[in-house]
């Protein structure tokens, strides 16, 4: 069995308290340890000591990234996180650096990963319709989900991580149907565990 780290990245605005979000977290967590799987998650409210992060992220053998896009973007708090976090382990706990030599500085960027056999996947909530990716007559001019995630992939691919299918709950604030999403989100797990 798998060792599995959800992180929650929702942060708390009054227009939006992050109950679907906290819904998805847990219902992957009922779906894994389900299968004997173990479970950790953190949230954007625990007090974040960034050696427990890093310890959780080399323990892992999957990572759950669940946060709303906001701005186009992850929460300020889960960036914060990332910035943080991620920043501490480029000295060999998710990476050793940057991958490049002083001898060679122009080769093998992004191939210092250290999470080799380890894979993520990224599952998001957005108040933007379905309608508006994939087609070049709406907001998004033809470009999907995974194309506005493509920097929070990299940040993954720079620690040589594996990406599985991303997730998404689409206009959840004007038009929701959270049994719908729940459904489909507990299909896309069974996917893959």
């Amino acid at each position: 069995m798998s060792n599995i780290l959800i992180i929650n990245g929702h942060q708390y605005y009054p227009f939006s308290e992050g109950k679907l979000n906290a819904t998805l977290v847990d219902t992957a967590s009922t779906l894994f340890q389900n299968k004997g799987h173990q479970t950790r998650i953190v949230t954007m409210e625990d007090e974040i000591n960034i050696d427990q992060q890093l310890a959780h992220h080399q323990w892992a053998d999957f990572i759950l990234f669940q946060s709303p896009i906001n701005w186009m973007g992850v929460s300020w708090s889960f960036k914060k996180y990332m910035d943080e976090v991620y920043t501490a382990g480029m000295a060999g706990a998710l990476c050793h650096g940057d991958g490049r030599s002083a001898q060679n500085p122009t080769k093998n960027y992004g191939k210092g990963g250290a999470l080799l056999g380890k894979k993520y996947m990224i599952s998001v909530t957005f108040n933007a319709p379905k309608q508006a990716f994939d087609d070049k007559n709406e907001f998004f001019d033809g470009k999907s989900v995974d194309d506005l995630l493509f920097p929070m992939h990299m940040n993954f691919k720079f620690f040589n991580m594996t990406a599985l299918p991303t997730f998404a709950c689409f206009d959840v604030m004007k038009n929701a149907d959270v049994e719908s999403d729940l459904a489909r989100f507990s299909a896309h797990i069974d996917q893959y565990f």
